[in-house]
């Protein structure tokens, strides 16, 4: 199977939004609004993911309930980490796809996240980290709590703590990018974490106001803040018609969407 596309520079690195939509992805089961029936390729969006990729590595942020399809698109072979944001099901639930990439001789996939998140993970799909569960019928996978900033094959990860309702999540800052999904607050703390990027992908759930959620004004605020140059806004509800919408943000935001690239 071909690998996705590498960046033609050195140094460089390559975030593929793998999806960009809500729980539900869009279209949502059952709706007919003009955005679930639309022909526009990019009003239809996968459960949010991500695909960091440098120096031969694919990095996952997120394994979502969409994921084996996610993979197929962009062909990818392999997986070397995943980095967790927390443990809802639309973030989680196709961790069992990675198995194909972890079979016979092949290392563990080490996965990454806050030791709350690797826990609920281990708890909820328990099989795979069994002892006693059956070789090749599960993924080889181990979990790595962090905290603190953290090293992939030479590559620096930091994990950036945000607010998702009462809820911690990490969002992760990787140079000059920063992916944050799942969130309605940025703590303090946090801020001294982003400063200085460039790059950056934020939760914009829809115009409306949400509980656990940046709505779109929201979002411009933080993408404001951050000093940013440029925001792509993810996890995106069926209210968000992209080619109206994206016309609408300011100068350097847009809407992110299914298979976008973003070499930084």
């Amino acid at each position: 199977m071909m690998r996705a596309p590498q960046p033609s520079l050195a140094g460089r690195r390559l975030l593929t939004i793998l999806g960009s939509g809500t729980s539900t992805g869009v279209p949502v089961l059952g709706c007919d609004c003009a955005v679930c029936q639309s022909d526009a390729s990019k009003n239809h969006r996968t459960r949010c993911s991500a695909l960091l990729s440098y120096a031969g590595q694919h990095i996952l942020i997120d394994s979502s309930t969409d994921l084996r399809q996610q993979l197929l698109r962009e062909k990818i072979g392999h997986i070397d980490a995943v980095l967790y944001t927390h443990p809802h099901a639309d973030h989680l639930h196709g961790i069992d796809d990675l198995r194909v990439f972890s079979q016979h001789d092949s290392p563990a996939i080490p996965l990454y996240g806050s030791a709350a998140t690797l826990q609920q993970i281990r708890t909820n799909f328990a099989y795979i980290f069994d002892p006693a569960s059956e070789p090749g019928y599960i993924p080889k996978l181990e979990t790595r709590p962090v905290r603190a900033a953290f090293e992939i094959a030479g590559q620096q990860m930091i994990p950036v703590p945000l607010l998702h309702g009462k809820m911690e999540v990490f969002g992760y800052r990787i140079g000059s990018l920063a992916y944050l999904t799942d969130c309605n607050a940025i703590p303090d703390s946090s801020w001294a974490l982003l400063k200085g990027i460039e790059y950056l992908v934020l939760d914009g759930l829809r115009f409306a106001e949400h509980r656990t959620h940046f709505n779109i004004a929201q979002a411009i605020d933080a993408a404001r803040r951050s000093g940013a140059s440029r925001t792509w806004l993810t996890h995106l509800s069926h209210n968000i018609d992209h080619l109206r919408h994206e016309q609408q943000l300011p100068v350097g935001i847009k809407l992110a969407f299914d298979g976008q690239q973003i070499c930084f």
